[in-house]
This record gives C-alpha cells, sequence and structure tokens, in this order.
C-alpha cells in the first residue's frame, strides 16, 4: 500500500473510531479558562512572529450545522488583533459570482504575508452542503474533488501555511445544540432555515465527508479532524493543535513603561453633556 493511500486509510478510520468512542469527561470551567488564558498568551507570541516573519497562514474550519465551528473561532480570535487574524464567512453567492470560476470569489482572501485568514466554511461549501443541498451537478462536484488537491498544492507552494479542520459531532449532540439555538432566545440567528432543510440528512453529509477526505486528503494540505462534543475541550485541542503546526518563536518586546502625565491643568467646560441613563 503507498503512503498516500495509507494515510488516507488511517484518516478515515480515525474517524470512524472517534464516532464509536464514548465523549470524553467535560472539562470544568475553571481549568478550561486556565488553559485558555496559557494558549491565548501563546497566540499572541505566533501572532508577533507572524507579523515578522511575514507567514501567511490560511485555516479552514468544516463540519456540520452545530458542530461548534463559530466558538471555536471566536476562541481562536478574541485576544489577537483583527488586522492580522482575519475571519472570512461569505454569504451566499450572487449571481455574478455563480458564473465564475468555483475557487474565483475564495482566491482574494488568502493571506498575504504578515497575516492569518481563517475560513469559517470555504470552498469545501461544494463538497457539503452544495452537493447535499443539490445546489451543484455531479459534474461540478466530481471535478471539484479532481481539482482541489492541485490548488491547494498551488497555494502551499506558494507559501501559504494551510491547516484544514473537520469539527466531528454526534446526531445526538449535534440535535440538542439546535434545540437549544430554538429555544434561546440569543442563539436563534444561528439557526439559519438551511440548517432545518439539511436537519434530516445526517447520512448524505456522512457519506459526503469521506469522500471529500478520500478525494482530498493529501500530504502537503491533511485533513485534520477533532471530536467536538464537549465545546470546551475542543477549542483547547485545536488551538494547541494550531500553535504546535507552525514554527514560532517568542520575540521579546521591550517592558512599556507608561510615561509620568500631567492632569488637571486644563479647566473642563460646563457643557451638559447627555449621559445616558445608568439602569445598572
Amino acid at each position: 500500500m503507498s503512503k498516500k493511500k495509507k494515510k488516507k486509510q488511517d484518516a478515515e478510520q480515525t474517524v470512524t473510531s472517534d464516532e464509536s468512542q464514548g465523549p470524553a469527561e467535560k472539562i470544568g470551567r475553571k481549568d478550561y479558562e486556565k488553559e485558555l488564558e496559557h494558549l491565548h498568551v501563546e497566540l499572541v507570541k505566533l501572532q508577533r512572529w507572524v507579523v515578522a516573519k511575514g507567514l501567511k497562514v490560511c485555516i479552514l474550519f468544516e463540519g456540520r450545522d452545530g458542530a461548534g465551528k463559530g466558538g471555536t473561532i471566536k476562541a481562536l480570535t478574541e485576544r489577537v488583533s483583527p488586522r492580522v487574524f482575519r475571519v472570512v464567512a461569505l454569504p451566499a453567492p450572487s449571481e455574478r459570482e455563480k458564473s465564475q470560476m468555483y475557487i474565483q470569489r475564495y482566491i482574494p482572501h488568502l493571506p498575504a504575508a504578515g497575516e492569518v485568514v481563517i475560513f469559517d466554511r470555504s470552498w469545501y461549501n461544494r463538497a457539503g452542503v452544495e452537493r447535499v443541498m443539490g445546489f451543484c451537478s455531479e459534474e461540478e462536484l466530481e471535478w471539484f474533488l479532481k481539482s482541489t488537491p492541485s490548488v491547494e498544492s498551488a497555494i502551499t507552494r506558494s507559501g501559504v501555511i494551510l491547516l484544514k479542520y473537520w469539527l466531528e459531532v454526534s446526531p445526538e449532540e449535534q440535535e440538542r445544540r439546535l434545540r437549544a439555538r430554538r429555544d434561546d432566545g440569543r442563539k436563534t440567528w444561528k439557526l439559519s432555515p438551511m440548517d432545518l432543510k439539511s436537519y434530516d440528512k445526517w447520512d448524505e453529509y456522512t457519506r459526503a465527508r469521506d469522500e471529500m477526505f478520500a478525494a482530498t486528503d493529501t500530504d502537503w494540505a491533511p485533513w485534520f479532524v477533532a471530536r467536538s462534543e464537549d465545546k470546551k475541550r475542543v477549542r483547547l485541542n485545536v488551538l494547541s493543535h494550531i500553535l504546535s503546526q507552525i514554527h514560532y518563536k517568542d520575540l521579546k518586546t521591550e517592558e512599556v513603561e507608561l510615561p509620568r502625565r500631567k492632569v488637571g491643568r486644563y479647566q473642563p467646560s460646563n457643557h451638559p453633556f447627555r449621559f445616558i441613563e445608568e439602569r445598572f
């Protein structure tokens, strides 16, 4: 068996094995916040390294509805600069974009030097939701699966560090999360009409995932799978894995000392400021 085929087989076995395992013990909030703080410090170090060395990093997050992509991306970006860590979540394509070469609408968002671009769903929409929901033809799907490894080879050869993550969730946990979106007024915006239409297509999405992995899990752009039954645990695992995939060093910065300032030499005016009502 060739090395490439064995790698694909191992990846498929990993997903199957993960699905059959019971959920790991959930991590407590205090432990989660402690570990997250440490990872955030390391991400700031990574950010300085990316900028200083002109690295180009592209991170894709894929998975079923309710798998935890949004929360993981938020954990990844909440303590770093949005000018360096840029999130791309494209809406449905316009009529003009539908007439373009499929990958064309994604290419302009790829990172330049000193940037980390995070795709909240990516060009793999074609292999997932577009395929399952009938938004593309079989010929378009076949061409996508056949050509994507070459496209990603060109991306990585241009110097982009490409990381692809699939968040794997069980049908029971997915249902629990979707019901929570329905019942919690703070989360109703997360429950889209597409979520409802695709809710009864679990097997179709599983088949789509498996064929996508078989065609696009390559040595130069492998898929990494993270079990997401526990939202806190998957965030820590993914952030830790990202840090392990990019070789960076801690660029020491000069200690910042606030200068002395002069306050009180100017007498404020008596302008009738319109303060907001203090209800809390």
